[in-house]
């Protein structure tokens, strides 16, 4: 089918609520925003100054530290203008596409990098004897830029398949941001072919990561069990947990929001406001408040400006 959309602005309505908490939920977000670029900025200036850094681990960190920041720049100062004025809901037909690929091609790519960081804590703690041969410099340059392209064909996919519709009516869009769900609803044509891919390309996909990911910690788990020192085994959880908190808070919403084709709930807008705002923010909150090289990193980073600024 050929694009023959007549719309050529779109209208970002955001969620139905009183427009005297507009104010309110504009220094939120700006809060919110302006702590998760300086967050995961600070991570990837930790690890990139701090040699005990310079491991798989922080390696796969500083990916996901890159794409939390700009997955919340996409969004969040868009919501910010639609917030701060009428004429800041207007959005153009091709930045909606840039925006919703954009979108897609991190949160995908995030997707797949979580599976990747898990099948990396299962070598270290499963297999740490040959655990620098199997997860070598190459190797994770390798997994880092499969996740990378994996993640942009992915979004490239969904985001052909929405815009490839035609939109010729209305153009006023229910919710914050250019995402699959709100756009298919203003289309010019049945979209439940389109609903069902938005279920298999995104909920299976997704769903098939997680199971991995699951899989791996069955795996880790074993083997921590297997391990004799309860210091040992407790420092093992600790590296894990991190992970899993982030996961669980990046999947859930995830499935909430596509697992459920066509659905029109009006929760659907808060969850995705969620997932947009606060779980970029999860990063840097929780690997440095959990993790302990993180929190020394940090302290020798202040220490050393300190001691510049007093000479």
């Amino acid at each position: 089918m050929r694009n023959v959309s007549l719309v050529t602005m779109f209208v970002l309505m955001g969620r139905p609520h009183d427009p005297s908490l507009d104010t309110v939920f504009l220094g939120i977000f700006l809060v919110f925003y302006l702590l998760t670029v300086v967050g995961n900025l600070l991570i990837l200036l930790v690890i990139s100054v701090d040699s005990h850094l310079h491991t798989p681990m922080y390696f796969f960190l500083t990916n996901l530290s890159f794409i939390d920041m700009w997955f919340s720049t996409v969004t969040v100062p868009k919501m910010m203008m639609t917030l701060a004025s009428p004429g800041g809901r207007a959005i153009s037909f091709c930045s909606c596409v840039a925006q919703l690929y954009s979108f897609h091609f991190l949160g995908s790519t995030e997707c797949f990098l979580y599976t990747v960081m898990a099948y990396d804590r299962y070598l270290a703690i499963s297999h740490p004897l040959r655990y620098a041969d199997l997860m070598s410099g190459r190797r994770c340059a390798a997994l880092a830029t499969s996740v990378w392209l994996i993640g942009s064909l992915h979004s490239a996919l969904q985001t052909t398949l929405t815009f490839r519709l035609p939109y010729c009516g209305p153009n006023q869009i229910q919710h914050y941001f250019c995402d699959a769900p709100p756009i298919l609803k203003l289309a010019c044509a049945d979209t439940s072919a389109n609903e069902m891919v938005v279920f298999v390309n995104i909920g299976v996909v997704a769903s098939g990561c997680f199971l991995l990911i699951a899989l791996s910690y069955v795996s880790i788990v074993c083997s921590i069990l297997k391990i004799r020192t309860s210091e040992r085994r407790c420092r093992a959880f600790q590296t894990c947990a991190s992970h899993c908190i982030v996961v669980l808070c990046f999947f859930g919403p995830g499935t909430f929001i596509y697992l459920r084709p066509g659905s029109k709930d009006a929760v659907d807008g808060v969850v995705a406001v969620f997932y947009t705002v606060l779980t970029p923010l999860l990063n840097p909150v929780v690997y440095t408040l959990r993790n302990k090289e993180v929190k020394k990193a940090l302290l020798k980073l202040k220490s050393g400006l300190v001691f510049t600024q007093s000479k």
